[in-house]
């Protein structure tokens, strides 16, 4: 059994971030994936100053813990101002190659308008930068007001089949990097 872990990198309260995580988390679980999602609205992390150590911050050990016991992971962030939140881009900076290289990871975006590739295309390079492999199925959910309806349920049937590839390929493609090292 593979075993992900999920972030968002939204605090909204009905963050569409958040929904489209759960999403990817329930497919992947429907493969036989063990999935941990952590919430960063409920997570207390400081700023990050470089530093290894933040003492009094227990919620950085408990991140940096989940990441390095899972094979890969999830990362959802909505688009603010043409790239990554900085909710999650901090969280990302708390941690290092220990929990990073090696991992491989999906990336999904949320956008209020249309869908584009800017904070896929920082995630990736950020991802690279620490040796993490980056599955080459994304999701850029575009007009993200329209796309989930009351019950958080996609209502678009070619975006619920990218959810079902999305979660293949991020299976596939960590087995495939496990059972090879």
């Amino acid at each position: 059994m593979v075993k992900f872990v999920g972030i968002a990198g939204s605090l909204r309260a009905d963050s569409y971030s958040q929904q489209a995580l759960k999403l990817a988390a329930q497919r992947l679980e429907a493969l036989g994936a063990e999935v941990e999602l952590l919430d960063l609205r409920s997570l207390n992390l400081p700023f990050c100053d470089g530093g290894k150590e933040y003492a009094g911050y227990p919620d950085v050990d408990r991140l940096r813990h989940a990441f390095h016991q899972a094979d890969g992971f999830i990362l959802a962030t909505p688009e603010y101002h043409g790239s990554v939140s900085g909710v999650l881009k901090n969280a990302l900076d708390l941690m290092s190659f220990d929990q990073l290289s090696g991992k491989v990871a999906g990336l999904i975006s949320v956008l209020g308008g249309q869908p584009n590739s800017n904070a896929l295309n920082d995630l990736r390079t950020i991802l690279r930068w620490v040796h993490t492999w980056v599955i080459p199925d994304h999701i850029a959910i575009g007009q993200a007001w329209q796309a989930f309806d009351a019950d958080g349920k996609l209502q678009d049937a070619k975006l619920s089949e990218r959810f079902d590839k999305f979660a293949q390929s991020l299976v596939e493609n960590t087995r495939k990097l496990r059972d090879v090292a």
